[in-house]
């Protein structure tokens, strides 16, 4: 007969109140009452006891009392006074047996019997009260860490009441469950279970942190319940685990999943005498991946299968789905509404997979608690029998082709062999809640065998992974998580999904696919370099490789080739792989981190072209043009523009003007950098490094780090200074200080201060002497000044990074203050006033960014600066598309 299976409370989330209902819910017998969950509640003990009754549960145990034995006479004393008044309550509710861990006391010795003397004592105030005491091995305990030496302890004590608590992780965290067929059944009074990965930590902290569900660990569970229960032992099984998101996730779920776990672990250990659960399905491969589309995302995703070499051989008969198929792969494209999907997104939303007897296993998923999902269906059509996994996906069971029926023809597939003949996995991403729960689903429901869990350095923060696959390895799902939450700057892509391929040729596949014009993930020539580091191989093989994006690993068993698509809607995208020999893995820790990092600098590409043509340049949004925007407000600004860049100004130049203390506000560097990275616009210049007579180079050394943190290129400065001598030399200083941290710095000529005009910029970068120098031609500067084009076109082209670009009434002002008001409120759109635009850009070298700066104060105080950004970016694409050929030509 089946041991009854309790849970214990400290196990769940909640108030005792929710951690009772979870547990009725999920069918377990009982719970073992943690102290911390009784000292908390409200209800009185004889209530307690009376509402576990209710929800047809015992108390099995109580599990609170430490550091009872191996003490002086004065602290044993106070430790049966304190048993005293706990077994006063316990007997209240109803409790059977109490658990006392092994001492870790400071003032405890090493005396085996003077512990059995005193746990004798206590045993005997326990047994007055029909309480017995269960005494447990901690793995860390000061003297008593094994089930042996806690076994030799109760045997030398001799009293009926007194027995051992053999907990799996105590017992497998120092030694194997061998040694337990020893102890008789009668004298074990409590077993608890739980699961744990074997890895170097504290003892006691992965206890407290990581001790997992059954089956999720690496802990020979099942030899351990089968030691146990060869003993003759026939009380409960405690489900003990301890993790903090188990604790935090919704009791009912979580102890769902406790269930599970259990009699999976019941099933694998044959004396535990499971009947009445039906046996795994057999299961193949996978059938059919049915992804979710809308209008957007549907023609996206089809056209990426089309180039793949898919064709829509079918289309369902009373449902708004389209059938895709290569060779043995299909994949089915549902476009009914979602309520769960959000616009534009493609997602998984079912797998169908071969299964020997489909009614069985909807038998044993809802023995396990896992919903069957009901399907709507005409007359005629197919019965596929469902099962919902925790993230929402259905799992069909097919048994055979006939669902095929419900579609009517579509295109013929394509002729010749197909390049694709199946599909090897599918990957899913879970929130770190759902990640064990997902597992277990798999592992329970369906008998998959969970593989260990892996951990990726990814690109922004760790992931893990885990496979679950068939015995007979033909049907994989992997299963990957970020164990911690996601930092907000980095690139919002919500659980990313794929489907892989499996072909026989990945080399010949990607080249079929590229002629296609199937949208093949680049991959960086370094990591073809670190390839052939790692492994050697030949170089035409490498060359082959790298030419087509294939990525590749290898080990004992054989090797993999791989290769994917773009992300295809927000989230989803299509891999090819070819597995050599019996290669089971997915492959390796580097192919991961290489794959997501391409997938970023490729959505950065769609982000800053999907507004721009290829024959405009890329504009960056000076901060001038709308200094009433934050930062964050100026980079969203510039995102719903269509600009490439921002230009951020991080130090005041005018007393009346905004300041926006990015180098010493770490919030708002942080709201920064979260807008920048959500919006792809990448930060091209900071600006103002003004150096006058009386200031340091080495003052500006934060505002240089500020810029390098945000991902900044290029550094404005202005040199109002008289002296020749000592403004170039503190140029040449600052350059210094920026050029490790990768910024060039830009000088700005206005044609009110000591460095007016470009002859006397160029003098300064030619003294100066630093490579990392420019300087920066802001077109209304350049024309007030009298500077000459002709001039500028015999400069260096490494000189210049970008430009400023403006324009401004005909009529030059005669006084320094009257050129400083239309240099900061009135300049003028491209096209709009009396500058050459044109004639001064075509002197400077091509590809050069445009940064926008142009503060109009009467527009942006009519329609804002948001506006205003999008107003400038507009004439001045309008204006320089009339000539486009001038520009760059120097």
């Amino acid at each position: 007969m089946p041991a009854q299976l309790t849970i214990a409370t400290a196990c769940l989330s909640g108030t005792l109140e929710d951690k009772l209902a979870a547990a009725a819910a999920a069918r377990f017998h009982g719970v073992e009452l943690a102290g911390r969950d009784l000292v908390a509640s409200s209800w009185s003990p004889r209530r307690i006891g009376e509402e576990c009754a209710r929800r047809g549960l015992g108390v099995e145990a109580y599990q609170a009392l430490t550091d009872i034995e191996a003490v002086p006479p004065g602290t044993f004393a106070d430790n049966l006074r304190r048993a005293s008044r706990t077994f006063d309550v316990l007997e209240q509710i109803g409790v059977r047996t109490v658990v006392v861990g092994s001492t870790m006391s400071g003032e405890a010795v090493d005396d085996d019997d003077l512990a059995a003397e005193q746990l004798h004592t206590l045993a005997d105030l326990a047994a007055g009260r029909g309480l017995r005491i269960a005494y447990e091995a901690l793995a860390w305990g000061r003297f008593v860490s094994t089930a042996a030496h806690a076994w030799r302890i109760v045997r030398r004590a001799g009293h009926p009441a007194l027995g051992l608590c053999l907990d799996s992780f105590h017992v497998l965290s120092r030694t194997d469950s061998t040694g337990l067929r020893v102890i008789p059944g009668d004298k074990i009074f409590h077993v608890q279970l739980a699961d744990a990965a074997r890895t170097v930590m504290d003892t006691a902290e992965r206890s407290s942190h990581h001790r997992l569900f059954p089956g999720l660990g690496s802990y020979d569970l099942t030899g351990f319940l089968g030691s146990v229960l060869s003993t003759g032992y026939d009380g409960p099984l405690t489900l003990e685990v301890s993790d903090d998101v188990y604790r935090q996730a919704d009791p009912r779920h979580a102890a769902i999943n406790g269930m599970r776990s259990m009699l999976a672990l019941q099933e694998s250990a044959p004396s535990a005498g499971m009947r009445d659960l039906p046996p795994a399905p057999g299961l193949g491969r996978i059938v059919f991946t049915e992804l979710a589309v809308d209008a957007v995302s549907g023609p996206t995703i089809a056209d990426g299968l089309r180039a793949l070499g898919f064709a829509p051989t079918g289309r369902h008969r009373s449902k708004p789905v389209q059938l895709w198929q290569q060779g043995g792969a299909r994949v089915l494209l549902n476009y009914a509404a979602q309520r769960t999907v959000a616009p534009g997104t493609a997602t998984v939303c079912a797998l169908a997979v071969e299964s020997t007897d489909p009614v069985a296993a909807t038998r044993r998923a809802e023995r396990l608690l896992a919903p069957v999902l009901p399907r709507l269906r005409r007359p005629g059509e197919a019965d596929l029998p469902s099962i919902a996994a925790p993230d929402g996906t259905s799992i069909f069971l097919v048994r055979n082709d006939g669902w095929l029926g419900d579609f009517e023809p579509g295109e013929p597939a394509a002729e010749g062999p197909a390049t694709v003949t199946g599909t090897d996995h599918v990957t899913l991403t879970d929130t770190i809640d759902d990640f064990d729960e997902a597992a277990l689903f798999y592992r329970a429901v369906l008998g998959l065998n969970v593989g260990a869990t892996s951990e990726i350095a990814a690109p922004f923060g760790p992931i893990r992974s885990r496979a679950v696959i068939d015995p007979a390895h033909r049907m994989r799902i992997t299963l990957n998580t970020a164990p911690m939450r996601r930092g907000d700057w980095a690139p919002p892509v919500p659980n990313p999904q794929h489907i892989a391929f499996a072909t026989d040729d990945a080399i010949a596949a990607a080249r079929g696919m590229r002629a296609a014009g199937a949208p093949l993930l680049p991959i960086p020539d370094n990591y073809y370099a670190d390839l052939d580091a790692r492994f050697a191989l030949p170089a035409d093989l490498l060359a082959t490789l790298r030419e087509n994006s294939i990525l590749y690993d290898r080990d004992e068993s054989g090797a993999y080739l791989h290769f994917y698509t773009t992300m295809l809607s927000s989230r989803t995208f299509f891999a090819v792989v070819q597995r050599l020999g019996a290669y089971d893995g997915y492959g390796g820790p580097v192919s991961a981190p290489v794959r997501m990092a391409a997938h970023r600098e490729q959505r950065l590409l769609s982000l800053r072209h999907s507004t721009a043509t290829t024959t405009q340049p890329d504009f960056s949004l000076a901060h001038l043009t709308a200094l009433s925007l934050s930062p964050p407000e100026l980079v969203d600004a510039a995102a719903d523009a269509g600009y490439r860049y921002v230009g951020l100004r991080l130090t005041r130049v005018t007393p009346q003007e905004p300041h926006y203390p990015l180098a010493t506000d770490p919030a708002l560097m942080r709201t920064t950098k979260v807008r920048l990275a959500a919006t792809g616009i990448e930060v091209l210049d900071i600006e103002l490094a003004r150096i006058g007579p009386d200031d340091n180079p080495r003052d500006f050394e934060r505002f240089l780090q500020a810029g390098a943190e945000l991902g900044a290129r290029h550094v404005i400065t202005q040199l109002p200074d008289p002296d020749h001598a000592r403004k170039t030399d503190r140029f040449a200083q600052l350059c210094e200080l920026a050029r490790p941290l990768g910024l060039t710095v830009d000088l700005e000529f206005p044609s009110w201060t000591e460095t007016p005009d470009l002859k006397a910029a160029v003098r300064v970068l030619r003294g100066a002497g630093q490579p990392n120098a420019g300087i920066l031609v802001d077109l209304l500067h350049f024309a007030r000044s009298g500077s000459s084009i002709a001039d500028l076109r015999q400069l260096p082209a490494e000189w210049f990074h970008f430009a400023h670009v403006c324009d401004a009434p005909p009529a030059v002002p005669t006084t320094n203050e009257d050129l400083i008001h239309t240099a900061r409120f009135e300049r003028l759109f491209p096209g709009e006033g009396g500058i050459d635009v044109h004639g001064i850009l075509a002197a400077l070298p091509p590809g050069l960014p445009y940064a926008l700066e142009i503060p109009r104060a009467t527009l942006i105080a009519q329609v804002g600066g948001k506006e205003h950004a999008r107003l400038a970016i507009t004439a001045a694409r309008a204006h320089l598309a009339r000539n486009p050929q001038a520009e760059g030509n120097r």
